[in-house]
């Protein structure tokens, strides 16, 4: 059964890139959208991703607003999400785990890995 992993980012070509690199994986199935009022509403309609990777600046609704509002939503209260951000200090790594995401990406990141990536800080959570 493949890993399902739910992509937010409102950069179409983050996203393409993002789909481009998880899509090697041929046990991985992505579900990419461009915002978080896109995300929330497919979350509350559709099945519930194995885990979330999440933009931490967007328009309208940033990360850890969509994070907030999806821990609301009945059966995604302990759903993995995992921020991706251009902001790689350890203040900031800190602050997004203590929001109460399992890891961070950091921008850019390297599409040859980000699948390993996503595994390894899902299999340290679960550890």
């Amino acid at each position: 059964m493949p890993l399902t992993v739910m992509h937010i980012d409102d950069e179409t070509d983050i996203r393409e890139v993002a789909a481009f690199a998880l899509e090697l994986d041929s046990d991985l199935a992505l579900i990419s959208v461009g915002s978080g009022a896109e995300a929330l509403a497919h979350l509350e309609t559709g099945p519930a991703p194995d885990i979330i990777l999440l933009d931490v600046m967007m328009p309208s609704m940033d990360g850890p607003s969509v994070l907030a509002r999806l821990r609301e939503i009945e059966g995604l209260e302990k759903t993995p999400v995992v921020f991706m951000t251009a902001r790689a200090q350890s203040e900031e790594v800190e602050r997004l785990k203590a929001l109460g995401a399992i890891g961070v990406v950091v921008k850019p990141f390297d599409p040859m890995t980000l699948a390993r990536q996503l595994r390894d800080i899902l299999a340290a959570a679960d550890a």
